[in-house]
C-alpha cells in the first residue's frame, strides 16, 4: 500500500496533477470537492482521458476527467479480500481507510501482485516500474 495520498481539488488543471504524481512518484491522486472525496485520478485516466482526446492539459481540470467510483477496503482487510473487491468492481485501486473511514493509504494491484506472488511477471515489472 501507498501511504503518500496527493490530495487535489477538482478544479486542479491535468498539468499540475501530472506535475504532482511526478513529484511525488505516484500514479494516483484523490480528488476533493470542497472537503468531500470526489474521484481517483490515475496516470491511465490523463493519458485515455486528456491526451489521447486531444484535451488542453492546461485547461483541462482534473474533475472533468476523474473516475467516479471510489471503493475504499477496510487496512486490516486481506489482500484476499482486496482482491476480491477489485475483481467485482473491475477497478485497479482501492482507497484504504482505517475503523474511522479515514483515508490511510491506496493499494494497487501492482501492490497486491507482489506480496501475492513476488515471482510473477507483473510483480516483476511493477517493482521496476518508478510509480508501482
Amino acid at each position: 500500500m501507498t501511504r503518500q495520498v496527493v490530495y487535489l481539488p477538482a478544479e486542479t488543471t491535468v498539468d499540475e496533477a501530472a506535475q504532482a504524481m511526478r513529484s511525488a512518484d505516484i500514479g494516483d491522486i484523490v480528488v476533493t470537492d470542497g472537503s468531500a472525496l470526489s474521484g481517483i485520478l490515475t496516470d491511465h485516466d490523463i493519458v485515455v482521458r486528456s491526451v489521447a482526446e486531444g484535451r488542453d492539459p492546461s485547461q483541462t481540470t482534473v474533475g472533468s476527467i476523474t473516475s467516479t467510483g471510489l471503493w475504499m477496503i477496510q487496512q486490516d482487510a486481506s489482500p484476499q479480500e482486496a482482491v476480491r473487491l477489485m475483481r467485482e468492481r473491475a477497478v485497479r485501486r482501492l482507497l484504504v481507510c482505517d475503523a474511522d473511514r479515514q483515508l490511510v493509504g491506496v493499494i494497487a494491484l501492482g501492490d497486491l501482485a507482489m506480496h501475492l506472488d513476488p515471482s510473477s511477471v507483473l510483480s516483476d515489472i511493477t517493482e521496476a516500474a518508478p510509480n508501482g
